[in-house]
């Protein structure tokens, strides 16, 4: 499998709203997982790569102000040009526990010299976990694409 991305963020103030107890905002969370996924996606290319879309982005649990969060993103498909990377993200305790925020896949196109889709690496899944990623990848493909 494809080495992990991590991403750590401390929530500050701009990251927030104005409640009682400031929680971060939905957008910046999801630039967050754009950011981080991007960079799984260009470590796994060896190239630029744009965002094609970020699907199903449901929030499980809160990020406060001050929270840790981490974001850990890695490679679960590969199309000819595409790819998709699933970002995971967490609350991340003073103890050290764990609470995930959420869970989004991200698809990219890498991009050649010129900004034209360039094809990537295959990714062959290996371990059971991988197989069943890549059958929902493709799955979530079928769902976006019709194909």
């Amino acid at each position: 499998m494809p080495e992990k991305t991590t991403s750590v963020q401390i929530v500050l103030p701009q990251h927030c709203n104005g409640y009682a107890k400031p929680r971060l905002f939905g957008g910046q969370m999801m630039a967050w997982i754009d950011i981080v996924g991007a960079v799984a996606a260009r470590r796994y290319t060896n190239s630029a790569v744009t965002t094609v879309c970020i699907d199903n982005l449901t929030f499980l649990n809160p990020a406060y102000l001050n929270d840790t969060v981490v974001l850990e993103a890695e490679v679960m498909w590969t199309g000819h040009t595409s790819l998709e990377v699933r970002v995971d993200s967490y609350v991340e305790h003073l103890d050290g526990s764990r609470e995930r925020v959420n869970r989004a896949y991200a698809v990219f196109v890498a991009l050649d010299e010129n900004d034209r889709p360039k094809p990537v690496p295959s990714f062959i899944p290996v371990s059971e976990a991988e197989k069943r990623e890549f059958a929902a990848a493709l799955e979530r493909r079928k769902q976006r694409t019709g194909k």
